[in-house]
């Protein structure tokens, strides 16, 4: 967010109107605060949890230019037969995109494999 960390009782309190979609590019925002393991909620999850059907979000540190470049690969797939966004896309647009990425030897495999797909 432009104006601060997202959190997740910003997302919890927030009024979303139809939400299908959210790509959370930022870093671990698939796992839970360090400050208290014994929660199961993060981000992604709690994306989920206010209504949206699809998240994908990173389990870790993500390399900006490997950030950059599944993004990129990954809304390219997203896009259906008329050029609208189609959430139902997520999951094979994310496999398509880290495929893409691993054609690039030059990036680690923990970079490889840091985004993950939850929901429809």
């Amino acid at each position: 967010m432009r104006d601060g960390p997202l959190m997740i009782k910003d997302i919890i309190r927030s009024d979303w109107q139809n939400p299908e979609f959210a790509f959370l590019s930022a870093c671990h925002t698939t796992v839970g605060d360090e400050k208290s393991p014994d929660e199961s909620i993060h981000l992604a999850a709690a994306m989920q949890f206010s209504g949206f059907r699809s998240v994908v979000g990173s389990m870790w540190s993500v390399d900006d230019e490997v950030a950059q470049e599944v993004v990129s690969a990954f809304y390219g797939n997203m896009v259906d037969d008329s050029g609208r966004l189609d959430c139902t896309r997520a999951a094979v647009a994310l496999h398509k995109a880290v495929n893409k990425l691993r054609r690039n030897i030059k990036v680690p495999l923990e970079q490889q494999i840091v985004f993950v797909h939850i929901g429809v």
